[in-house]
């Protein structure tokens, strides 16, 4: 395999292109076990016919783990915005139907979201007061099991020159309540500084799915406080910000 080519480099991996083939390198510290769930993710994703890069393997390269998928062509929606911000309105409806169309399938082998927020509650940097009430609030949200990706963000789309939309990254896809997945959505909008685009987003997606935007906005403590045990020490701050703003019903 060429590693020549970097195309993305994130924290714990290395991502190279080589041909028609993408190959995720990842640092030699990293979960054995992260790794072959997320790839184990991407083929049960697979399966339900979404547009996403297909699995071609799982192998170690100089002693490294290593995901290879097909390469996609093409632009991801976080670039077409930036060359034409006049039509993020545009943008932002096809993304909201990628959304829709991801919860509207089913995997019932993938992860329940509840039991890995329950888990990330748990670790999370808040008082023993605090994680008990997002515990309590947490088993008081409907169960659901809908696909949810975990990370939907205008990178992680690509539209091909064809105008074919494919969703890449599903290393954090669960099952479970959809409004979760959007409340993710709609705070890391405002973690890259885009609190209008935040906004656009939560309304248009509440208008199109019929959902009320106080139940969305119920998702966003627990969702915060379970995202806030990853990620650098200012988004951690920001994130658990969220938390300690809201009046615990």
């Amino acid at each position: 395999m060429n590693l020549e080519r970097i195309i993305a480099v994130r924290t714990g991996k290395t991502v190279y292109r080589d041909g028609d083939q993408v190959i995720k390198l990842f640092d030699n510290d990293y979960s054995k076990a992260d790794i072959l769930n997320e790839a184990l993710n991407q083929a049960r994703i697979e399966e339900t016919g979404l547009h996403i890069p297909k699995i071609l393997g799982v192998s170690m390269i100089d002693g490294k783990w290593a995901i290879v998928s097909e390469y996609i062509k093409g632009k991801t929606l976080a670039q077409l915005v930036e060359e034409n911000p006049d039509r993020f309105d545009e943008y932002l409806e096809l993304f909201v139907d990628l959304q829709l169309e991801v919860h509207s399938k089913t995997s019932p082998l993938l992860t329940k979201l509840k039991d890995k927020m329950n888990r990330k509650i748990s670790s999370a940097d808040l008082d023993a007061t605090t994680r008990y009430e997002l515990h309590t609030r947490l088993e008081g949200m409907p169960k659901h099991n809908k696909v949810c990706h975990g990370d939907f963000n205008f990178s992680n789309i690509i539209i091909t020159d064809e105008g074919v939309p494919y969703i890449l990254d599903w290393s954090h896809a669960t099952q479970g309540n959809a409004s979760a997945d959007v409340a993710r959505t709609y705070l890391l909008f405002w973690l890259d500084g885009n609190m209008e685009g935040a906004e656009k987003y939560l309304n248009l997606f509440c208008k199109k799915s019929d959902t009320a935007k106080q139940y969305v906005q119920k998702w966003l403590p627990i969702v915060a406080a379970s995202q806030s045990v990853k990620g650098n020490p200012k988004e951690r701050e920001f994130l658990l910000s969220w938390v300690n703003v809201v009046d615990y019903e």
